[in-house]
């Protein structure tokens, strides 16, 4: 059982995942692999399946793929011994040789954070291209019954403000020269790969465009602004702006977002991208920063607004970043949680 074995609020969040209505028993006595599976919203998923194990007798099989043995470890540490869950060491970006039958496959390993961007910007597209080419093989030797496939809302690049709230087919500019569209460029691959997989191969592919995602199990050196505050928080720190503030990001909680992919999984159209995020947690970076310090006056801290210059970081062009939603409400699915609910569960689950 999973209660004891997880913080309270990641416990209360999966719990909530498994009783929000979702189809679930399509999961029954099914496989179901999962690449980056220790990352920041796969380890979610893995967590949802087996709680609907211990809850509801499902009786799943989850495989995760990671390719660092130390942090997959770390991270399942309170799951190592359950027969329904198994962890395979190695990069997508490889040869995948899996001898067991899967039915489903999520792939969301990526490296996701802008920090990686440009100090290993091949590493950053190798596993949204090759990973993606092996892991829609595996799934159609396979002959899976679903393929989600992690995109992000980084996809768009810079829209014009009549595209904002952005829905699916509202397509901005991308530099491809710039080494920052590593990251962006490859994400736009894999989906492209993915509705090729499906046209010509039958995959049964769907995509999930994450908007800035939130919530327990962020690592706090992330290099993203939302997590450089968290970390200033738990750690009694002022927050030192490191631009103006004035860029705009919709924040989703991740439980609400885990119940959003799963959605997907299952019932999303092949070959159909889906914006997932929370148009009502539209927040510019400088207010979230003040509203983030007023959740916490007991803490005494405040924000400096001086711009600090940080090393390495590749900043986004992007001035505002928004999803229209609409899509993905039609499968049922809608936000719940306030930003400030959110944010205060996040940090309370660091302590």
């Amino acid at each position: 059982m999973l209660k004891g074995k997880l913080h309270p609020v990641i416990f209360e969040d999966i719990n909530a995942i498994t009783s929000s209505g979702i189809d679930f028993e399509r999961f029954t006595n099914k496989t179901i692999l999962i690449s980056g599976a220790n990352g920041f919203l796969a380890s979610y998923i893995v967590y949802t399946l087996l709680h609907l194990n211990d809850t509801k007798q499902i009786n799943c099989k989850v495989i995760g793929i990671s390719r660092n043995k130390e942090k997959a470890e770390s991270k399942f540490s309170n799951v190592r011994e359950r027969s329904d869950f198994e962890i395979i060491i190695q990069d997508v970006s490889d040869h995948l040789s899996i001898d067991r039958k899967i039915d489903f496959v999520i792939h969301a390993a990526s490296q996701a954070s802008p920090k990686y961007y440009g100090i290993d910007p091949v590493g950053t597209l190798n596993a949204n291209v090759l990973g993606t080419n092996n892991l829609l093989e595996l799934a159609r030797k396979n002959k899976v019954e679903s393929f989600l496939y992690f995109s992000s809302s980084e996809v768009y690049g810079v829209v014009g403000e009549d595209k904002i709230p952005t829905k699916e087919n509202d397509y901005g500019f991308i530099d491809c020269t710039n080494v920052r569209s590593c990251y962006a460029e490859s994400k736009r691959m894999g989906e492209t790969m993915c509705v090729s997989w499906l046209n010509q191969y039958h995959v049964p592919v769907k995509i999930v465009r994450p908007f800035h995602t939130y919530g327990p199990g962020m690592l706090m050196d992330d290099g993203r602004v939302y997590a450089d505050f968290i970390a200033d928080i738990v750690n009694n720190r002022s927050i030192e702006m490191k631009s103006d503030g004035l860029a705009m990001r919709a924040f989703c909680y991740l439980k609400d977002a885990t119940e959003g992919f799963l959605n997907v999984l299952i019932k999303g159209n092949n070959g159909e991208a889906y914006n997932v995020g929370n148009p009502n947690g539209e927040i510019s970076i400088i207010d979230l920063a003040e509203k983030l310090v007023a959740l916490f006056p007991e803490k005494q801290i405040k924000v400096i607004k001086k711009q600090v210059e940080q090393k390495g970081y590749l900043q986004s062009t992007v001035q505002r970043n928004c999803p229209d939603v609409s899509k993905l409400n039609s499968l049922g699915w809608v936000p719940s949680t306030p930003i400030e609910i959110g944010f205060k569960r996040t940090v309370e689950s660091y302590l």
